[in-house]
């Protein structure tokens, strides 16, 4: 008789409450979670475990464990990913009959699959976005060996980061690590990426859900071409005369308004140092959100940590603070313009979005705000303005999360 067995780096005994013996499909709704799915050739369920969201998948038992693994991998590595929580196998129904095995991811916090971003349609600016965000996953994939096999935006979640969206990678499946992929791989993976999403578009499209402006192919070729655009960037040889050292400079500053920290440069002369090649070897993301949780302890998305910087250095000269320390002022300014704003939405509305995302979307209300009024609006007032005028009119949909996250600053 097949024993019930829970593979898990850390222990979680709650995970025995959940009903295994039932075919995933037939779960109860009592065990469910009401969220937004993408598309999977696997059953896929989300389930609320004390105040957490679990997305459960059933699939055979060797990929179940190979995901597992994989995820466990491209944490370490800090690509943006779902979270592996465990591997449940030995599954029998009531009547004695195998189940498939189990692999338990968390479910992202303020996290949407594709079709969900927008509930009416798809605009063209949004699907760009969208794009962007992959092409900048898939470029991190590559850029430490990993070869994704079945890159779509069906095995992607977004979350919103401030004007733009983070893309993490949901189903690892099909892929595999290697130390570094070849020309062909990348380019595999690219062209079955602008394959599958130009499909998805279409898809999108037959169901009247995608703006007539989109146009589903150039979408697919910009995929591309922003993904060119980010390697070559990232990883190609720049040579020039020995009298123009300032633009090793210039691009790690290229690099850091990319989102990319540089950690090293080979920096090769010829014998009489005329000529200079130089070469990222070591890039990794998050330039901006290394900064500001160094700085706030706050640890968000890159983009809207660059807008929370921005914001940072404005209150720092309006408040007369250019020469007193970084670090004293970035206390500060958390103390009195981030925290004091993120309290002002009420309870009940802070699962809408996430406290960085808010005090964004806080700032921009605040510019227009100025703009109608002619005036320098105070950030209270904005974000006064933005709960009633705003807020409380989102949808519901936009407040997925796995946790409560109203309770971290209360």
């Amino acid at each position: 008789m097949e024993t019930l067995q829970i593979t898990a780096a850390t222990p979680e005994s709650a995970l025995l409450d959940l009903p295994w013996r039932t075919p995933l499909e037939e779960w109860p709704a009592e065990v469910l979670a009401a969220l937004p799915r993408g598309i999977s050739r696997h059953i896929v369920r989300f389930v609320r475990l004390g105040k957490r969201v679990l997305a459960v998948k059933e699939t055979r038992d060797h990929y179940a464990f190979r995901e597992y693994e994989l995820l466990r991998r491209l944490q370490k590595l800090e690509i943006p990913c779902v979270v592996p929580l465990a591997v449940v196998t030995g599954r029998v129904d009531d009547d004695g009959e195998p189940l498939e095995a189990a692999i338990v991811t968390e479910h992202l916090a303020f996290s949407l699959p594709y079709r969900a971003v927008f509930s009416q349609s798809l605009r063209p600016d949004t699907a760009t976005r969208l794009i962007d965000a992959l092409a900048v996953l898939l470029v991190r994939l590559h850029l430490v060996g990993f070869y994704w096999g079945d890159v779509s935006l069906s095995n992607t979640l977004f979350r919103r980061d401030a004007d733009r969206f983070a893309a993490y990678l949901v189903d690892a499946e099909t892929g595999d690590l290697h130390r570094e992929l070849t020309p062909g791989q990348r380019a595999y993976d690219l062209d079955l990426a602008r394959t599958n999403i130009i499909g998805e578009l279409f898809d999108l499209e037959a169901g009247e859900l995608l703006d007539e402006e989109v146009d589903a192919v150039a979408i697919g070729d910009a995929l591309v071409a922003r993904y060119e655009e980010l390697w070559a960037a990232l990883t190609k040889v720049e040579s020039f005369s020995g009298e123009e050292r300032w633009r090793v400079d210039e691009r790690i500053r290229r690099l850091n308004d990319l989102g990319f920290d540089v950690g090293e440069l080979a920096i090769v002369t010829d014998i009489d140092g005329t000529t200079v090649q130089i070469q990222p070897k070591v890039v990794d993301a998050g330039h901006h959100s290394r900064r500001l949780l160094r700085l706030t302890g706050l640890d968000v998305q890159d983009n809207q940590a660059r807008r929370l910087l921005n914001d940072l250095d404005a209150w720092r000269a309006a408040t007369d603070r250019l020469n007193d320390s970084e670090q004293l002022v970035a206390h500060d300014w958390l103390l009195h313009s981030f925290e004091p704003t993120v309290a002002a939405v009420p309870r009940e509305l802070r699962k809408k979005l996430e406290p960085a995302q808010l005090f964004h979307e806080v700032l921009d209300h605040r510019w227009y705000m100025s703009q109608h009024e002619g005036r320098d609006v105070p950030m209270p007032e904005a974000a006064v303005s933005f709960v009633d005028q705003v807020l409380r009119h989102r949808p519901d949909e936009q407040a997925l999360i796995g946790q409560a996250e109203e309770e971290l600053y209360t």
